[in-house]
């Protein structure tokens, strides 16, 4: 299921701007699949805090939104949106308590983009199943994003002149990109279990190392990716091959599903 349009030229980890949004007192009450305790407030205030730094440090202009109590998952502001040079696309979480971010953020990105579309009914989405690379947009199914939603991200994305794929979540994971990211043009770091699905034929793919699975949800921006620091091996591994890593701690927000790339919508201003 490919839409076949021309890709940008311009690497797809070079960003300029950001949006973050502060994190709520209720986040500790947020959406998780298993049961390993809830987060520590201060904790994710604390991670939050070191993650929007190091967006800066990377040469990223970031706009920070206020909480929203009503949405403990709001913090997450990749899921409910995204973002290219070319314009934004509100989508449809598929998490129904997770709905209403969407009008929270639609103002927000009208102010940033002339060009703000939006996925029709029918369908879900959250971009948390969403990675871009060089040669297409990959739209993993997940519980959080059906066909219907895909299909129909896959049109918008073509009126950005964007080719898109339909690929496969593994069973039990949460969205896509909880077992993938992209290094660089033509690498991937990902888990044995998506690895195995062949959904990365053509990209050099790196894996994580056994027990270092949620290692997978790295975030390259500019010259440095992002990883978490519980991650040593993974770590050392990226080091080894010659990127400029970033340790960031992820300990609180891991404990609600949560990994870097969630945190912030990312795109680099058109004008630029």
């Amino acid at each position: 299921m490919m839409t076949n349009v021309n890709t940008p030229a311009t690497p797809v980890f070079a960003f300029d701007a950001a949006i973050v949004r502060l994190p709520s007192k209720s986040v500790v009450s947020g959406l998780r699949a298993g049961d390993g305790g809830d987060p520590d407030y201060a904790g994710v205030r604390a991670e939050h805090e070191a993650y929007v730094a190091a967006l800066g440090e990377a040469g990223v202009a970031v706009t920070t939104l206020g909480v929203l109590e009503g949405y403990p998952d709001a913090v997450f502001v990749e899921d409910p949106a995204l973002v290219y040079p070319e314009g934004a696309i509100l989508l449809r979480p598929g998490a129904k308590s997770r709905a209403g971010e969407v009008c929270e953020i639609a103002g927000v990105l009208r102010d940033h983009f002339t060009t703000v579309l939006e996925l029709p009914e029918g369908g879900y989405v959250e971009g948390g199943d969403i990675l871009t690379t060089p040669k297409k947009v990959m739209i993993g199914l997940s519980s959080r994003t059906d066909v219907a939603g895909a299909r129909a991200l896959q049109k918008l994305l073509a009126e950005f002149g964007r080719a898109s794929e339909i690929v496969e979540t593994p069973a039990d994971v949460l969205h896509f990109k909880t077992d993938c990211s992209l290094l660089d043009q033509e690498t991937v770091l990902s888990t044995a279990r998506l690895a195995r699905s062949d959904v990365f034929n053509g990209f050099d793919v790196v894996l994580t190392p056994e027990g270092e699975e949620a290692a997978a949800n790295a975030l390259r921006v500019n010259d440095v990716v992002m990883v978490g620091a519980d991650f040593p091996r993974t770590i050392e591994l990226l080091d080894k091959r010659g990127y400029t890593v970033v340790a960031l701690k992820t300990t609180q927000i891991g404990k609600i599903d949560a990994g870097l790339s969630c945190m912030s919508l990312r795109w680099r201003r058109a004008s630029r």
